[in-house]
């Protein structure tokens, strides 16, 4: 299995390639050069798995034995959801009116994206220890990757983390969970920005070639290959927890309704449905409804700003993850792919060629939420369920809902079973909570955040981010 970038200006590499790597150097995103496709005999064997052995088989498929043997891969996996606070790693609960909801949210820092990271960051210790070799990452946040990236790395000698946050854009959960971690590995900038502008800094210092080398620089967002890999066995659990049977002679659809940022998780999803799973996807976007223009007009372009929503995590509006998914479907054309993102680039303002956005549109359906349709949501599935939806989440239980006569968004008929992806837990999100009528419930690790010591370092408008981030770089490189 190799990987080659979506933009095809560089050769082709290994998994440990791609795994070190943040954007390729030609500014794409590493994506496998080949699909693995399952034939149904699989798909059924695999239905019995846990969510846990379910990851492992993925895995196996993208990872070669060659360069991490099997019992080594099973034995990173288990490691990685040693922290987990659920026995089964994550939980579907079956709500009232067909809602079901795929917690995804057990991990340490209560948010879907420990789920991958503490894979990366599995896998990465295993290369590092291998090869001696010592590695800077960097992550932008909108509230939960900083985080998650923390716990997977801190305190290791052989890494440093330096995550930029956008300063009041966060929760204030979100925001403690990444200043509250003073390990001398670990570097947290507040940032006078939103999500978008953050991303700025990281890129310019991935495109510095020398200086990338020299430091060994590396991503945790989800243009890392590693964290879209993991997150597929997303999609085939619950395609498995909520199909009704596997033994007719043509598999059942599962409709999977998947909260959409950055875009990580339907790129996955988009990922499972090429390697022959059965499912409908559904992106569900906030206000900053880019994805939702794209399926529907074929109009990939920015809004005049960045909305502030309570699905905070959500406030993006530069998807890098749609690059992925529009390679794949245009049949992996690497030279389309380059020509249309450094169109983006320029213009901020792409519209998809005709035969790309029907491609787009028979793979994808989606809907947006206002923060009205998220308060409603969770204020519905409380008083139904006496069950505590996070604003992102809620944003899936709102295209639910609005089935199967929503006016707005695509339905399909009501027989198909659905999925709500999960993201993160209502504890996280005290504010949209209190803002929706309801009563936070705060766990005691949670609650223990206020009274810890925080370490950050502003960064202020105005102020050269990048070369704010190189000094730093630089400063903790005189460790090693």
């Amino acid at each position: 299995m190799e990987y080659i970038s979506t933009r095809g200006g560089v050769g082709a590499v290994d998994f440990e390639g791609a795994l070190f790597s943040g954007y390729a150097p030609d500014g794409g995103l590493f994506m496998p050069q080949h699909i693995p496709s399952l034939d149904v005999d699989t798909l059924r064997r695999w239905s019995r798995l846990s969510y846990r052995e379910l990851v492992k088989e993925l895995c196996s498929l993208f990872i070669t034995t060659e360069l991490v043997p099997r019992s080594t891969l099973n034995d990173l996996i288990d490691r990685a959801f040693s922290r987990f606070r659920h026995k089964d790693v994550v939980h579907l609960s079956r709500l009232k009116d067909g809602l079901n909801v795929l917690e995804l949210w057990h991990g340490v820092t209560y948010a879907f994206k420990d789920l991958s990271l503490s894979c990366t960051g599995q896998f990465l210790q295993y290369f590092l220890e291998k090869k001696q070799k010592h590695v800077t990452i960097l992550v932008g946040t909108s509230g939960d990757t900083g985080s998650s990236a923390i716990e997977s790395v801190r305190g290791q000698k052989n890494m440093d983390i330096f995550v930029l946050l956008p300063k009041g854009l966060c929760t204030q959960i979100q925001e403690l969970q990444m200043t509250t971690v003073i390990e001398d590995n670990v570097h947290v900038f507040a940032a006078h920005g939103n999500s978008d502008e953050i991303d700025e800094p990281i890129k310019e210092l991935f495109a510095d070639v020398d200086f990338s080398r020299k430091y060994n620089l590396m991503s945790f967002n989800s243009v890392n290959w590693s964290r879209i890999m993991v997150q597929i066995a997303h999609h085939f659990y619950a395609y498995f927890q909520c199909a009704p049977s596997l033994d007719t002679t043509q598999l059942p659809v599962v409709e999977i309704v998947v909260p959409t940022g950055g875009g990580g998780n339907i790129t996955a999803g988009c990922i499972a449905q090429k390697m022959g799973l059965p499912i409908r996807l559904v992106a569900v976007v906030n206000s900053n409804d880019i994805i939702h223009r794209t399926v529907q007009h074929g109009d990939f372009s920015l809004s005049e700003s960045v909305k502030a929503t309570l699905a905070s995590a959500m406030d993006i509006q530069e998807p890098y993850n749609m690059e992925r998914i529009l390679w794949l479907l245009s049949g992996s054309n690497s030279h389309l792919m380059k020509t249309l993102m450094e169109r983006f680039s320029v213009s901020k303002s792409l519209k998809l060629p005709e035969d790309l956005h029907r491609k787009l549109s028979e793979t994808l359906r989606s809907c947006s939420a206002s923060d009205e349709d998220i308060m409603r949501a969770m204020q519905r599935c409380w008083e139904e369920n006496r069950y505590l939806l996070c604003p992102h989440s809620a944003v899936a239980a709102h295209y639910h809902y609005s089935q199967p006569d929503g006016s707005s968004c695509f339905s399909f008929l009501s027989s198909t079973p659905r999925c709500c992806l999960a993201p993160a837990s209502a504890a996280k999100f005290q504010d949209a909570v209190l803002q929706a009528g309801l009563v936070p419930q705060l766990p005691a690790e949670i609650t223990a955040l206020t009274a810890m010591e925080t370490r950050s370092t502003p960064l202020e408008r105005g102020q050269d981010w990048a070369q704010a981030l190189r000094e730093r770089i630089e400063a903790a490189a005189q460790r090693w």
